[in-house]
Parts: C-alpha cells; structure tokens; sequence
C-alpha cells in the first residue's frame, strides 16, 4: 500500500477522519497478516515509511504508525504519506549466553 491520505473533507470531521485512516490501515494489515505465508516463512513482516509527503517519507515500526497519525493531527497537516510493504519472515532465535541466567 502506497498511499497518501487527506484529512480534509467538506462534511466529516478531522477527528473522524483521522479514526477512519487508522482503520484502514489496520484492515490492511490484516488482510496482509491472512494471506498464506510462503514454505519457509513464519510470519509476514512490515516494511513501512511515513511522511508528509512521499519525498520526505522515512522508515518507522509498524507499531509508530497510530502515533504518527495522531502527531499529524496536533500539528494541523492536510495529509500525509503511508507505504506499507508485506514481506514473508523468518523468527530469529534469541542469543542467550549461560552468565544471563534468568532466575524466577
């Protein structure tokens, strides 16, 4: 999904607006999340950017993104860019040295 969002709307309210982004944002993922994983893969992971715009968009976590959102809104900007990629992943294993002994 390479998309860029407007927050104005002659009838609908910024703040209304901005819930119906989020959501379709996360139906996005979640469509994604449903689609059969390729042989080797453990989950899909997320390869997102966001910006004002399309040129200034960085890299961010998929969990930055409602954050994000909402900084967009504070600081009164028309739009914004989102660009969400699914790839297929591999889980790694955590590295766990014998001197780090967990003790419960």
């Amino acid at each position: 999904m390479k998309k860029t969002f407007e927050l104005t709307h002659p009838k609908i309210k910024l703040a209304r607006r901005v819930d119906a982004v989020k959501h379709e944002l996360k139906k996005y993922l979640k469509r994604e999340r449903n689609k059969t994983l390729p042989a080797g893969a453990d989950y899909w992971d997320f390869d997102c950017q966001f910006g004002n715009t399309e040129a200034e968009a960085e890299p961010v976590h998929v969990s930055q993104l409602n954050k994000l959102i909402d900084k967009t809104q504070e600081e009164n900007l028309t739009s914004f860019y989102v660009e969400i990629l699914a790839k297929p992943a591999v889980r790694q294993a955590r590295n766990v040295s014998g001197d780090e002994s967990e003790e419960y």
